[in-house]
């Protein structure tokens, strides 16, 4: 097979250097896709079919000129082959799959700049410079969390003077501060930071309290130049860059970077449903809060609590207050996919990110390039096999959630938890423990109603009945991430640039048309010089190179790039 791939590989040199658009597209199967990030295009674009492949080339080839294509070899993930190439601007890797001596699917990424390349291994520094406060950003990152920690370490490696600024006291309090039982539901090898892995004594699903001191420790050794007790006041545009208020320890400040980033995680502010007799709750003694606002269940010991939703949080907040000794009640309003932690590992997660898949030579960034490879449109229909198995073998799981009356299923597709967090970023839960507990009763379970009124220490459901509580915690999610950018920049703004994160698929709250790729994340918006950047901790760490190569290359150019 490798020689059929090596055979593929010199014919699609050889179009690709003698511009033979017709050639190269030929190679292609009808409905194949190519998805670059940077090395082509400039940002993150697939293009799905024939006639598009054409015409990206059309803008793209011969400002790109690539050149020096090498295969590598067979990935040992085992679906495709690995590729090396250089452009005019740089080097990549790339990721094939041939289907019958044509490609269904390639992938082309940039990895470094020629003649920028990071300061590494060979290349490294004799001696440190002296660390000089950095003043004048060219680029002003919003929020201190792990997205807006990596795309700092990444700028800084590629010399591209970068400020992040946190509201929070101390690097990963957006961790510290959450619920106390907060623990990663991803694996350790799926999480690493860009430059420094976990050790190999970590856990394998991180408690929220270790990743906090992981990011603080982070942003130390990295020397990021970071900037906490910072919140940003407002932004606007001027000139072709940004007037930006900021309140430092109390006090004001104006900055006036180049380019913005908001990596505010990929959530908007929290959502909380406007439910009337909420101030006669209260009155009454009562407690009212959004799950972000919930610390320990200890402090709710003995008390009569409502559960206002039935993903991630709302299962861990239920599970940690009945472990405190409190009277529990979820309220499920719609279907929710649930997954055993177990199961996800070895059939989703485990193939690209475990102990095992490094014995077998798919380090992070193979894994990273294999994931970044599959097309999102083709992901629904790689996923269904692998959560009909799950479901089969899980089978006892789903059998006791719906005799305790809870409603689950594997998404409007059948394609899964991975799916629906690309189109929505909720609406499901990695079973840790609460799933037992919903099935025999220790947490009570009221589905298909919501609330809608509250009165003096009851709520009253939608479906005629009236619980009695002390507490009700409503675990509601947040709104879109552009939510930030209305909030910051202007509404008109936040209008321009539009939803943020979501694939356009068609499904509850993923309206379209298509876009091919995450919505406004990591590549330019509709406003000039304004990015997003943020996701999980993989997103995070893979995601940031490659807005980091974009915003290098506008630095270097001293303009805006096609």
């Amino acid at each position: 097979m490798t020689s059929v791939a090596q055979r593929w590989l010199q014919t699609f040199a050889a179009a690709l250097s003698r511009s033979d658009i017709a050639a190269v597209v030929d190679l292609f199967e009808p409905q194949a896709y190519w998805r670059d990030l940077v090395a082509f295009t400039g940002t993150l674009h697939t293009s799905e079919g024939r006639p598009a492949i054409r015409a990206t080339l059309e803008r793209t080839l011969a400002a790109a000129s690539p050149t020096t294509w090498r295969l590598l070899g067979e990935s040992p993930a085992g679906d495709g082959f690995l590729l090396f190439f250089e452009t005019h601007i740089g080097r990549g890797i790339g990721h094939l799959r041939l289907r019958e001596g044509r490609a269904w699917t390639l992938l082309t990424a940039l990895r470094e700049l020629k003649g920028h390349e990071e300061r590494a291994g060979a290349r490294r520094m004799r001696y440190e410079p002296p660390v000089t406060p950095l003043r004048e950003p060219y680029v002003l990152i919003i929020g201190g969390g792990q997205g807006g920690i990596a795309l700092g370490a990444r700028l800084k490696r590629l010399g591209v003077p970068a400020l992040i600024v946190e509201k929070n006291a101390r690097a990963g309090d957006s961790w510290r501060k959450r619920y106390k039982s907060l623990c990663l539901h991803d694996p350790v090898w799926y999480d690493h930071l860009p430059y420094i892995p976990f050790p190999d004594h970590w856990p394998v699903f991180s408690p929220k309290d270790r990743i906090a001191d992981w990011l603080e420790m982070y942003v130390r050794v990295m020397e990021l130049d970071y900037w906490s007790s910072t919140e940003c006041l407002t932004a606007r545009p001027v000139a072709g860059a940004w007037q930006v208020e900021v309140l430092k320890d109390d006090q004001p400040l104006t900055l006036r970077p180049t380019h913005l980033v908001l990596a505010t995680g990929m959530s908007g502010f929290p959502y909380r449903p406007t439910v009337e007799g909420v101030a006669s709750f209260r009155a009454s003694g009562g407690s009212v809060l959004h799950s972000c606002e919930f610390g320990d269940g200890a402090s709710y010991a003995g008390k009569r609590c409502i559960v206002v939703g039935s993903s991630t949080s709302g299962h861990d907040i239920a599970a940690d207050l009945h472990a405190n000794g409190a009277d529990v009640t979820m309220i499920q309003r719609a279907p929710t996919i649930v997954v055993r932690s177990e199961s996800l590992m070895d059939l989703a997660w485990g193939r690209l990110y475990s102990e095992e898949a490094l014995a077998r030579g798919i380090s992070t960034d193979i894994a990273d390039v294999t994931l970044a490879s599959v097309p999102f449109r083709e992901l629904p229909k790689m996923q269904r096999p692998v959560y009909d198995e799950i479901a089969r073998r899980d089978a006892d799981l789903y059998a006791g959630l719906t005799r305790a009356g809870f409603m689950h299923d594997m998404g409007e597709d059948g394609s899964g938890l991975h799916s629906i967090y690309l189109r929505r970023g909720a609406g499901y839960y990695i079973d840790v423990g609460a799933s037992p507990m919903i099935i025999d009763g220790r947490i009570k379970l009221r589905s298909g109603a919501e609330v809608s009124a509250m009165g003096e220490r009851s709520v009253m459901l939608s479906d005629g009945a009236s619980l009695p509580a002390d507490v009700a915690v409503f675990a509601t999610g947040y709104g879109n991430m552009s939510e930030w950018a209305a909030k910051l920049i202007s509404p008109e703004v936040g209008e321009r640039v539009g939803r943020v994160w979501g694939l356009g698929s068609g499904t509850k709250n993923d309206p379209g048309p298509w876009e091919g790729e995450l919505r406004n994340m990591w590549r330019p918006t509709k406003q000039p010089n304004l990015w997003f950047h943020g996701g999980n901790l993989m997103q995070s760490r893979h995601y940031s190179l490659y807005l980091g190569l974009q915003l290098k290359r506008r630095h270097l150019s001293g303009s805006e790039m096609p």
